[in-house]
C-alpha cells in the first residue's frame, strides 16, 4: 500500500539533482561546445545532456546556450560558471577547436570588418588574397610595399601591409604585419606568425588555445 509519504520519496527521487559546482567552457564550434565540468572535459552536442545534467541548445564560434537545472543562457569562450552559474566577462584566451579536416578556425576581424581565420603557423604573416583585402578595405597598391613571395606554382606578387587592429575572439593586437597576395591564394584568410608570435599559444590534446601577453 502506497502511502503519501511513500509517494512523496518517489516525487523527490524523479527529480533530478543538480551537483555541479563548476563549468568553464574552452572550446565553441559549429553545434558542439567542450566545456569543464568540475574539472572533467565533455564534449556537448544540441540537444543531448550530459551525465552531469548540463545540456547544450545551440552554439557557434562565437557563443553557446547552455542550459543548466532548467535555466538557459548564453555564454562565450573563457567563461566560468560556478555554483551561482552567472556568466562573468570572458577573459583574454581564446579556445579553438579542430573542424572535421583537422583546420583550426575561429573568427576575428581586421580593422573592423568580420573575417574568419585558418590559424597557419606556417605562415610568416597575415595573408589573404587580393579579393579578401578589397572587400575589407585595403589600399593595398597605395599603401602596401610590394614584395614577392614563393608559392607551389613560382614566385607571385605580394604586398606587405600594416593592419591597424586585429581581433580573435577577446585579444586585440594593432599594427600587424600582413601580406596581400594580388592573385586568388590564398583561398582563405591565414593567422600568420606576425599575430601568434605576439601571443601565448597552448595545445592541450586536439585544442589549441591563445592568450594575450
Amino acid at each position: 500500500m502506497m502511502t503519501k509519504y511513500t509517494g512523496l520519496m518517489l516525487l523527490l527521487l524523479s527529480i533530478p539533482c543538480m551537483a555541479v559546482e563548476k563549468i568553464t567552457v574552452v572550446g565553441l564550434f559549429k553545434d558542439k561546445a567542450i566545456v569543464h565540468i568540475d574539472g572533467k572535459q565533455r564534449i556537448l552536442t544540441i540537444g543531448k545532456t550530459s551525465p552531469e545534467g548540463v545540456k547544450l541548445i545551440s552554439a557557434n564560434s562565437r557563443e553557446a546556450v547552455i542550459e543548466i537545472d532548467g535555466n538557459q543562457e548564453t555564454y562565450t569562450l573563457g567563461t566560468h560558471i560556478s555554483g551561482e552559474f552567472t556568466a562573468p566577462a570572458s577573459g583574454t584566451t581564446v579556445t579553438i577547436a579542430p573542424d572535421s579536416t583537422g583546420m583550426y578556425e575561429v573568427n576575428g576581424s581586421i580593422n573592423g570588418f568580420l573575417v574568419k581565420f585558418v590559424v597557419d603557423t606556417g605562415a610568416t604573416l597575415i595573408s589573404m588574397n587580393k579579393h579578401h583585402a578589397n572587400r575589407i578595405g585595403l589600399n593595398y597598391k597605395m599603401e602596401g610595399e610590394e614584395s614577392l613571395s614563393e608559392t607551389a606554382s613560382g614566385y607571385a606578387k605580394t604586398y606587405l601591409v600594416k593592419l591597424k587592429e586585429v581581433r580573435v575572439g577577446d585579444i586585440v593586437l594593432n599594427d600587424v604585419q600582413g601580406a596581400v597576395h594580388d592573385g586568388e591564394f590564398p583561398s582563405v584568410i591565414l593567422l600568420g606568425n606576425s599575430f601568434l608570435g605576439r601571443v601565448n599559444m597552448m595545445r592541450e590534446d586536439k585544442i589549441l588555445q591563445l592568450k594575450k601577453r
